[in-house]
């Protein structure tokens, strides 16, 4: 369905013109994102939790120990934000907070047992979006994206 644009133009629907396959490759990356990201924080939005928090818990369950300066990375937030999530997590009861043992400067940062469980009703609730991304999609065919997404991180992560 084409939608009008203000100064009456007709606005492509996604899948057409430049927001289809003739599209930009970043411009495609970032419209396919967003639609994620919208779906990702309604599911989230029942839980009580942000896609950043989300992403935050992730991350400390997979990476026990992460420094705060690790954790922003691999939650792809920068450390002013990552703070203020941890503050929030931490209000809430879903992480702790202490001093690393031989770095008194250095917080470490934990699930929880609330956090945990935190984690595991955010995972439940976002399951079916996950799962839309790759509907349809044969085995052969998710690995070649994944490895094509990690490609794209990685070459341009290496170019600075």
């Amino acid at each position: 369905m084409r939608k009008t644009c203000t100064h009456q133009a007709p606005m492509p629907a996604i899948g057409e013109g430049k927001r289809g396959e003739a599209g930009h490759i970043g411009y495609l990356l970032r419209q396919a994102h967003a639609a994620h990201r919208i779906r990702m924080e309604h599911a989230l939005q029942d839980v009580g939790l942000t896609l950043p928090q989300f992403s935050v818990l992730t991350m400390l369950a997979s990476y026990p120990g992460a420094s705060s300066a690790d954790l922003a990375r691999l939650s792809l937030l920068t450390p002013q934000t990552l703070s203020v999530i941890v503050g929030n997590l931490a209000r809430a009861g879903a992480v702790s907070r202490r001093p690393h043992a031989q770095h008194g400067r250095i917080q470490v940062i934990e699930l929880t047992a609330a956090g945990e469980s935190l984690l595991a009703s955010g995972k439940a609730a976002t399951q079916a979006v996950e799962a839309a991304l790759l509907a349809d999609i044969p085995a052969d065919e998710e690995r070649a994206v994944r490895h094509w997404l990690v490609q794209i991180a990685k070459r341009l992560d290496d170019i600075g």
